[in-house]
């Protein structure tokens, strides 16, 4: 089942990122965002703003000191409405499409919503630092559940940033992952605004960011990883577990192995 015109997988690999509308219907949108602000309520982390010194560089001390985003992993562990939009056969399709992958595992999930007026920024970074990954086949979906533009801190990506590959990032104790903020500008990134149901994909590689959120809506984004189930991990979130496939059928991939209770080795000699 291919969905992608080559046009489209022609442009993703250029430019290191693509928004699909209309992946989900607003039927869809409306029961995924009720039961997602159930879970935000019930069970998410409404203190996950990324801490370091990047931050004197995308606000000032006043929205540094209300900066604020609500964080949780792995969704579909708490809402069978977010189980059915991980493996929505169009999206597992497209990703497939993209990495020109017949098969396409779920590796991660993610929430990202930033509150009305003092939505946390992201500094420029790759997703590299968080699970790191052999290859570049790895895409990263950003489903919006709501109208994000400019002022209420769309995603940012430096276009063809994928092809540089693997960058090494500023870490620390005191600080989230990010590139130097003088060499990797927020500023001299292309912004994606997205409407509600709209995805954004990019590559594991592709250099992004986003700035406040200074409207008054939230922007709430669940990030879906997708991987080939050949490229190995090598650390990070998730590491060493198996995920859904969404695409095709599990590849037999020399020293890993998945036994029938889910259990998962990544042996290497």
């Amino acid at each position: 089942m291919e969905t992608l015109s080559e046009a489209q997988v022609a442009s993703f690999r250029e430019n290191g990122y693509i928004r699909l509308e209309g992946m989900f219907s607003p039927g869809e949108v409306r029961e995924m965002g009720d039961e997602l602000d159930y879970v935000m309520e019930a069970f998410a982390n409404w203190d996950s703003a990324w801490k370091g010194p990047w931050r004197k560089e995308y606000m000032d001390e006043e929205e540094d000191a209300a900066a604020t985003l609500v964080a949780i992993h792995e969704l579909q562990h708490y809402s069978a409405a977010w189980s059915r939009a991980i493996t929505k056969r169009e999206l597992g399709a497209s990703v497939g499409d993209l990495l020109g992958s017949d098969a396409v595992e779920l590796h991660h999930v993610t929430l990202h919503a930033k509150p009305p007026d003092k939505g946390a920024p992201f500094p420029m970074h790759q997703d590299l630092p968080f699970f790191p990954h052999e290859d570049g086949r790895y895409a990263d979906c950003l489903v919006h559940l709501d109208d994000a533009d400019e002022t209420s801190g769309c995603i940012k990506f430096l276009k063809g940033s994928h092809r540089l590959g693997k960058l090494e990032h500023i870490t620390g104790a005191g600080t989230a992952p990010h590139l130097p903020t003088d060499r990797y500008r927020l500023q001299d990134a292309v912004s994606v605004p997205a409407r509600a149901g709209d995805v954004v994909l990019f590559y594991l590689w592709t250099i992004h960011g986003s700035a406040v959120n200074h409207s008054g809506n939230w922007r709430r984004l669940v990030r879906l990883g997708f991987r080939d189930p050949r490229n190995r991990q090598e650390g990070g979130q998730g590491m060493g577990r198996p995920g859904f496939i969404v695409k095709g059928v599990r590849p037999k991939v020399d020293g890993v192995d998945v036994d029938v209770y889910g259990n998962w080795a990544q042996n290497r000699a």
